[in-house]
């Protein structure tokens, strides 16, 4: 293997967060049509995931805990952190460096850690 070439979330309300990676977090709905799924692509589709509805029962269970996926900026890691606290997105701590750059992390409403990384 030598790349990840996809990644898909399970979610509890596809609407709600389809509303969330949109509105808030800025990702485009690609054209790909599947009722229990949306496909997002962010920065010209260089970054494309997926959310869906549950696969099995996740009654009980507790999602997003110890899942992180992670995304580069073009843009100052500052200004993300302003828009992303302008729209009430929660996140998990102030701009923090890292040996790759400065990395905000959002969590999103199945608690899933999304992380921005504005590369060294």
């Amino acid at each position: 293997m030598r790349k990840l070439n996809f990644a898909s979330l399970q979610v509890r309300d596809l609407e709600a967060s389809t509303d969330f990676y949109t509105n808030k977090l800025g990702f485009e709905l690609a054209q790909i049509t599947n009722p229990d799924a949306r496909v997002f692509r962010y920065d010209n589709g260089e970054a494309s995931f997926a959310i869906r509805r549950p696969i099995g029962n996740l009654d009980g269970k507790e999602l997003g805990v110890g899942a992180s996926l992670w995304f580069l900026i073009d843009e100052k890691i500052e200004d993300l952190q302003a828009r992303l606290t302008e729209m009430s997105v929660t996140l998990l701590g102030p701009v923090t460096a890292t040996p790759f750059g400065k990395i905000i992390v959002a969590k999103d409403p199945d608690g899933y850690n999304i992380t921005f990384l504005q590369p060294n």
